[in-house]
Order: C-alpha cells, then structure tokens, then sequence
C-alpha cells in the first residue's frame, strides 16, 4: 500500500472536477437512487462525465450505494451497479448484505461505514466474502485500528475531516422513530441537531434547550501520519452536502498537509499530478462547528457543540470597545465589508450579523444586539476568502518529459508522462537547416513546452537533432498538440482498472444472533447471515418494527462526560439517574450509561416504555 488516497467528496459533477482539481485522489458521489445522502444524487450522464474528466489523472471515483433495500428495491439496484460498472466506475460503497448475493459484475465493494466497522472480527469477516475495503467507524482510537490492521489485509479507509454523526453509523435509529424518516435509507432528519432539555432521575431540569446531541466536526489533519502508521490507506473527507467552496478548501488542505507527509515516509499519492494553489487554503474559513479529534486518542476533552449546531467559523478576537455604532476587536485580523460574524450573546444564544464597513479598526454591524466587552467573535463567512475561492483558476498538472528527434523525412516528438506512459508522434515536412541557429533551438524550446491550458507540464525537454533546423511555429505546434492528445488516448488505455469479487462460501459472521440493530431488511440479506451461521435474525427497524422502548442510538459521545459529570475522568458535578432527554415536541429519550463500554445508549419513549430497558 505505497500509494495513499485522498478522498473527496462529490454532491454534483462540478463539485467532483473541482475536487480532483484541487488534488482527491479519489471522489464518491451518488448516483440517481440508494445513496445515504437522498438529496445529493446525480444523473448517469453527470456520473459518466466525472469518471471520465477523474481518469485523465488516473483518479478514481466511487458511487454510494449504501442504504438499506427493500425486496422490491433490490433488482433496480443491481441494475444501477451495472450500468455503473459499464460507465467505468471504480467502486461501489455498499451497506445492505443483499447485494452480495446478486449477479454483480466484477466491480470493487467497499463495505459503507454505514455497516459498523468497529472490530477486527467484523473487518476480517467482510475480507472472506469478498469486499476490497472497509470504511472504519468514527469513533476508532489508533489502537483500535491497529488492531483492525493486524486481522486484514483489506484496504482500511476513515474519516479525517467533516461533520460527525453522534450515533454509530447504521446504528441509529431516531430519525426512522420519529417520523419514519430512516437514517439507514438516505432519509435522516438529523434528531441529533435539535435542542433538549435534560432531566434528572427526580425531573429536575439540568439544562434547557441545548444541543445535547449535536457534535463539533472532525479534524485529523494533524494526525494523518499517525493514522498511516496504523495502517490506514484512504483518508477520507465528509461532506455529500457541501458546497464547492468547502470542498476545495478542504481538499487543499488535506492534499498539502498530505504531499509532505508522503514525501518524508517515500510514499506516492494515489493519483497523478501535482496542484498548484492560487489561494491558501484553511479549514476554518468554511463551514465548521468547532474542531475535535474525536476519540482517535481516547477520550480526552468533551466533542460535544451544546450551544449550536451552526458553524462558527474562525475566531477573529473578543469585543475590546462598544460605540454607538460600532465596536472593536482585541486582535489584529483583519474584518472586511461583506464578512459575516457571529457570536453568543449573555443567554449563550447565537447571533449572528454582517459586516456594513469597517473604519480604522471600528466595525459597523448590520446589527449587535448582545454584543459586550469580552464577547468571543467568530466568522462565519470570509468575504474576500470566498470571493477568491469562486474565481480561483487552481490547476492541476502531470509531468511529461519530452524529446525532439529527427526522422528521414521530418520529424518526431516523444512524450514521456509520470505514469510511464509514453507515445510518439512524427511529422513528414522538409528539413531546412537554421540560418539563425540560436533563435531556431530558442524557438524549438518555447513552442514545445507550450503546454498551458492541457493537464500537463513539461519537466524536461531534449533536442536530438543532427543540427539545428528551421521548424515552423505550426509544426512545432501541431506536433506538439498531437503529442498530447495522444498521451491523453494512451493515459486512457493503460488506465489500471480495479476488479473485484463476490466470495461466496461458508465463513462464520461474528455473531450467532441479530437483532434489528443487524440491519436485515430484504430475504436476500436474511439468506447471507444464514449461510454464514446466523441462527436467530430479527427484521430491521425500517420493516415497520414499534421502536417505542427500543435503543435508538448508541454512540461514544456522553452528555455526563459533557457535563463534567463522569468520575471515570475526574468528574466532580452529581446527576440523579436515570437521565431523560425530551425534546421540543414533548418525546422523551431515557439515557443509559455503559460504562464498561464507554458508551451511552439512547432508548425512545416514554418513562415507562423504556425504564425495563434502562434496568437490564
């Protein structure tokens, strides 16, 4: 595994040239149906188009095919897969374990994070039925996935950047019993985002209209080496939802803190080319709500954002003076007209305005209702920052090594790519001796390395001609132009295509007995898990199951561990359990707490519907 990925995500074609531009190795993107992200599909046509405009730099693009399927669903999926595969997709990311038993072609399955990769049981399992790569759960520490690491030699892929869902992927199941919306099917209705209040075991009201669920948004690209010495080969980006402007952003990022990194340890970047940048990229300048490490350390400072699920931004300093009209920061950052700012007013309640002018160090906000001397501000929306990014002409280009040769009847040009792809291509025209031999090799030189508005530079050229001629500017261009377009034609040929394979046998699934939680919503999946030794399988949520006292999210994250509430790690505030969240319609959610396991469960319902649950 010399070759390490960066991997994008793609909500539309644009966004996916943008982020291949911008140095993914790799995009995924949605196709018209079964994406996790519903919202975020893309026609056939827009798909074919990023393979192909990906290929050109011998990157790669893969297509979400990871909800659940209903029986119904499952023939038009198969059918989806193959059109896919026809188009020259890479991969595809799956979830439900239905489509293992379809007549695939040989594409490459990644097993979606939507399938709960967590443990090195589960990981291995998945390498005997013939998945190419695992997508690891969020939550993994380094020691976790160096265990992972030890058990497979699948291609291990995570998380390194984006927005965080606080429940185990595929393990949640609020949204779907809410309002029937399923997570699992691309239809989330994203519960965690909303307020609650928390009440005690005696109804005691702890906190009132936070966000007790909703998560900061992961940052690991400070940890990237770390991460491939556990044995990580994809880095991947979250975001089938954001606009150009953060994917970019994000990208290039990654791609710079990524090339240095590779460089040091001998490694290569999964695709070809090199970026050159006409902004400076950073993360905080696009959307954010606060970063976290998550738990790639253990468990270190709380990763929850109870305040809001909105995106900060960067901050930019503290309120130092407050005039009529305006105020003043604490720093030297420099606010423009047009930027957005935001801050927590004296009930920590997120306000938000924009910024009219700026004089001499004063800002004129469109508003500052709350504003107070020491108030942290942040912004939400950098206004010169965004501007260049929508007018940034970033390219990326490969290295090709030319050399000029003669021929008996005229003349030949070679190209040599970085890949080592090399084609050669030859002009008939009559060979005329240079009057001015200086100024023909200066022409010569200039008109072949001539290579602006192609995917290519050159990095090397050689003349090998018995003495120096007159070319013409045309053929030097025309050799020139062909040469490329040649290169572009062989780049395509020797492209190396990925294969994969369904493994159909006998091994044994981890686990004897599943539950909803297993995620079983069609017969063909039913018929997997019991030829790989599952004995008992409970239909899944999306079935139609009454999920009222039912665990509807498991998750790391602990609202007492959020509230300094946890002596495990030095905790020192008291709580009265049970704790209940009850959100603004009135639905109430009892919170156990596994300690054993570090985790907290979520159970749905009333008191009574879910107090049996919490004394198991």
């Amino acid at each position: 595994m010399d070759r390490i990925e960066l991997l994008s995500p793609a909500k539309d074609l644009e966004t996916g040239k943008a982020a291949i531009n911008c140095g993914a190795d790799a995009v995924y993107i949605g196709a018209t149906a079964f994406g996790a992200r519903e919202s975020a599909g893309n026609s056939l046509n827009a798909v074919r188009e990023l393979i192909d405009y990906a290929h050109k730099y011998w990157a790669r693009v893969y297509v979400t095919v990871n909800t659940l399927l209903r029986d119904d669903e499952l023939e038009a999926a198969g059918r989806l897969i193959h059109e896919l595969y026809d188009s020259g997709v890479d991969a595809i990311i799956i979830q439900d374990t239905g489509l293992l038993e379809l007549d695939l072609p040989p594409v490459p399955l990644f097993a979606s994070t939507q399938m709960h990769n967590h443990s090195p049981e589960r990981v291995a399992f998945l390498e005997k039925v013939g998945i190419r790569r695992a997508i690891l759960a969020r939550e993994l520490s380094l020691t976790e996935i160096r265990a992972i690491r030890q058990a497979t030699t699948l291609e291990l892929e995570t998380f390194v950047h984006g927005a965080l869902c606080v429940s185990y992927s595929g393990q949640c199941y609020m949204s779907y019993a809410l309002g029937g919306r399923s997570g699992n099917r691309g239809q989330c209705a994203q519960p965690c985002r909303r307020p609650y209040n928390l009440e005690d075991g005696n109804g005691k009201l702890l906190q009132k209209g936070k966000h007790l669920l909703s998560l900061r948004d992961l940052n690991l690209s400070d940890d990237l080496g770390a991460l491939l010495d556990a044995g990580v080969c994809s880095f991947k980006i979250e975001g089938r939802l954001k606009d150009k402007a953060y994917v970019m952003n994000v990208v290039g990022h990654y791609r710079r803190k990524l090339d240095a990194l590779l460089e040091g340890k001998k490694l290569r970047p999964a695709s070809s080319g090199k970026v050159y940048f006409d902004f400076t990229p950073n993360p905080a300048k696009t959307f954010n709500r606060g970063f976290t490490q998550y738990f790639l350390h253990g468990r270190k400072q709380p990763v929850g954002s109870p305040d809001t699920p909105k995106s900060l931004g960067e901050p930019v300093g503290r309120v130092a003076k407050i005039e009529r009209y305006s105020f003043s920061l604490d720093s030297k950052v420099e606010i423009h007209r047009g930027d957005g700012l935001c801050y927590f007013n004296a009930d920590r309640e997120l306000t938000g305005t924009t910024v009219n002018d700026v004089q001499g160090g004063r800002i004129f906000p469109s508003k500052g209702e709350g504003l107070a001397l020491g108030t942290e501000v942040f912004r939400n929306h950098d206004h010169e920052f965004l501007s260049a990014l929508e007018k940034s002409q970033t390219e990326r280009k490969m290295a090709v090594r030319l050399r000029l040769a003669e021929t008996m009847k005229g003349y030949a040009l070679f190209a040599l790519d970085e890949d080592g792809n090399e084609v050669m291509l030859s002009m008939e025209t009559e060979k005329l001796p240079a009057e001015k031999p200086e100024q023909a090799e200066v022409a010569i030189d200039k008109q072949l390395r001539k290579l602006g508005g192609t995917e290519f530079e050159c990095t090397f050229l050689r003349s090998d001609l018995s003495q120096p001629y007159f070319i013409p500017l045309g053929t030097l261009n025309a050799l020139r132009r062909g040469a490329v377009e040649a290169l572009l034609e062989e780049r395509g040929r020797n492209f190396p295509r990925l294969s994969g394979e369904i493994l159909r046998n006998d091994a044994p699934f981890p686990e004897q007995k599943l539950s909803y939680r297993g995620n079983v919503l069609n017969e063909k999946a039913r018929a997997f898990y019991q030829r790989h030794g599952v004995m008992e399988i409970e239909p899944a949520a999306e079935s139609g199951l009454e999920m009222r006292g039912r665990l509807v999210m498991t998750t790391k994250h602990c609202i007492k561990h959020q509230l300094g509430a946890c002596k495990r790690f030095g905790g020192t505030q008291v709580v009265q359990e049970p704790l209940t969240l009850v959100d603004e319609d009135g639905n109430r959610y009892g919170l156990k707490f596994d300690c054993a396991r570090c985790v907290m469960e979520v159970y749905f319902g009333e008191t009574e519907d879910f107090s049996a649950n919490l004394r198991e």
